[in-house]
């Protein structure tokens, strides 16, 4: 499975990328920002995305709304230190399938990843 990791924070990528690994991913793509994802998820060709709300350049609702644009089925996390209930709503009214609110363990990543990826199988 290949994974892209979209966060301004090198930190949390090296959070996500760690938990990934735990669970046998090894193919990772990361990106700071939304513009640089964008550049780089058309050669990737990731089956999965992380990413995250606040970043410079290109938020992460921005970058969602330009991918699904051009890919309507690739799955997309939210990974994202915001929790209001309209927050959530409008990620997922642009088009995420899960949402994972910072600060979270490797078990919760984990189970969204799982629940994400068989939700979107079925």
């Amino acid at each position: 499975m290949k994974v892209m990791l979209i966060d301004d924070s090198k930190t949390m990528r090296n959070i996500q990328r760690s938990v990934l690994r735990q669970l046998g991913i090894e193919q990772i793509e990361e990106a700071c920002d939304g513009q640089d994802a964008l550049s780089k998820v058309g050669a990737f060709q990731p089956d999965l995305i992380l990413v995250d709300w606040n970043m410079p350049n290109m938020d992460g609702l921005s970058f969602i709304k330009a991918f699904r644009k051009q890919d309507k089925s690739t799955p997309l996390i939210m990974v994202t230190t915001e929790a209001e209930k309209s927050r959530v709503i409008e990620a997922i009214k642009a088009g995420v399938n899960n949402y994972l609110v910072k600060p979270f363990t490797p078990d919760m990543l984990s189970q969204r990843i799982n629940e994400t990826i068989a939700k979107c199988s079925a």
